[in-house]
């Protein structure tokens, strides 16, 4: 499709990932970037904040651009559960079966690193201090509690789990516990210190298509912004896929659009071009 026929489609949702698209190097939303979110919305067109991140780790972005009063989403957990910021409701969610939670935790002690999950609005982990678990605590301003048998106490569905060391050794640590885990499972690196364990098919691009179904809108009327590896599914799946400028190469060749860096609002001049046109 030509950009001229692109600028022409009425988009009706744009999704967008928080570090190194939405946000800039000081982790906040620029006022430009901020002024062009809030018209979209104004104009009845939502937002969906996309993150690996829990739920509540999204919720300072999401209360800043007023998601609540417009009734966009949040996206967490890399599509492990979508939230209506208006009311509440988690319209899609998918959670590890509890029977592996054991296993999960083992894997994580016999290879000697920190592990991290959920327990409602606090992060659990088996070392608290971690400078992967204090990582944690500042992305997502959450309360993290040291629990030093995680084995009995997490007997209960989480979203993820998060294996957390230092890159090269979890480089060596990732195919062992995808070959024990076996194929139900979705197995990968975020950062090269977190390894993120969640159920197989749970990725960006499979949570949106669910929640296109809720809205009743069709692919091509959704735009998706990213730079990193976890935003590769979306961005293939949405209407209009945009890499940012500073995205990593597989999201750059991946997108139909390239816009400016995350540090030089990237992201208004998407909405500026092809939703306030």
């Amino acid at each position: 499709m030509r950009e001229n026929d692109r600028r022409m489609e009425n988009y009706e949702i744009i999704v967008l990932d928080l570090d190194g698209t939405l946000t800039n190097r000081d982790k906040v939303i620029t006022p430009k970037t901020k002024k062009a979110l809030m018209e979209i919305q104004e104009r009845g067109k939502k937002i969906v904040l996309a993150s690996g991140r829990p739920t509540d780790g999204v919720m300072p972005l999401a209360r800043e651009l007023k998601l609540e009063k417009y009734g966009s989403y949040i996206l967490s957990f890399n599509g492990g559960m979508i939230t209506n910021c208006r009311t509440g409701e988690v319209v899609f969610s998918r959670l590890l079966p509890v029977e592996a939670n054991a296993k999960i935790i083992g894997l994580a002690e016999e290879e000697r690193v920190t592990i991290l999950t959920y327990d409602g609005h606090t992060l659990i982990t088996n070392d608290a201090e971690s400078p992967y678990s204090k990582l944690e605590n500042k992305i997502n301003s959450m309360e993290v509690r040291q629990i030093d048998d995680l084995k009995s106490y997490v007997t209960y569905p989480v979203p993820k789990f998060l294996m957390m060391d230092d890159g090269d050794y979890l480089a060596m640590v990732e195919p062992r516990v995808k070959a024990a885990m076996g194929k139900n499972f979705s197995i990968y690196r975020s950062e090269p210190f977190f390894l993120e364990i969640l159920p197989r098919g749970i990725d960006k691009a499979q949570s949106l298509a669910r929640l296109l179904e809720i809205l009743g809108l069709d692919k091509e009327r959704m735009i998706a912004c990213g730079d990193g590896y976890n935003d590769l599914t979306m961005i293939k799946f949405a209407g209009l896929g945009v890499a940012m400028e500073n995205a990593v190469l597989p999201v750059r060749k991946a997108a139909d659009y390239i816009t400016m860096s995350n540090n030089d609002d990237g992201i208004a001049h998407v909405v500026e071009k092809f939703m306030l046109h």
